[in-house]
């Protein structure tokens, strides 16, 4: 079976085309944050086999607020790569192949919210006002 064309993004991947969706509605179950977040990925022409990747966080629309993540190309082309290193041959028919990524323990910063270092609380500089004042 392949992903229907309407809401599905192109993608190219070591000069390969390929072809990835998210489904457009969240299920119930995907709603309550009781199942991860999903998309597939198959070749962009003559698919065969899908890749499916369900990632650790729930969806930006879910109910409840939980943790979620926007799905991006960078990320979609870093499970295609793995995928292929692990055995995926999107050209060739079978089932479908499953990727579970899980939650890093210690994820890195993006850069525009660097990660916090030095020292903890107790040893933090003052700042604002209280920097100012000299002690008497």
């Amino acid at each position: 079976m392949t992903l229907p064309k309407k809401g599905s993004r192109l993608i190219a991947v070591s000069d390969v085309a390929y072809r990835w969706r998210v489904r457009h509605k969240p299920t119930y179950c995907q709603a309550n944050g009781w199942t991860p977040m999903t998309f597939a990925v198959e070749l962009a022409e003559k698919p065969a086999s899908v890749l499916l990747v369900a990632l650790p966080y729930a969806r930006p629309d879910n109910w409840l607020g939980g943790q979620s993540v926007s799905i991006r190309p960078s990320l979609v082309a870093q499970c295609i790569r793995k995928t292929i290193r692990e055995g995926w041959t999107p050209n060739q028919p079978g089932p479908a192949h499953r990727l579970d990524l899980t939650r890093d323990p210690r994820p890195t910063a993006c850069p525009r919210h660097p990660a916090p270092s030095g020292p903890g609380p107790q040893g933090r500089q003052a700042r604002g006002p209280e920097a100012a004042r000299q002690p008497d």
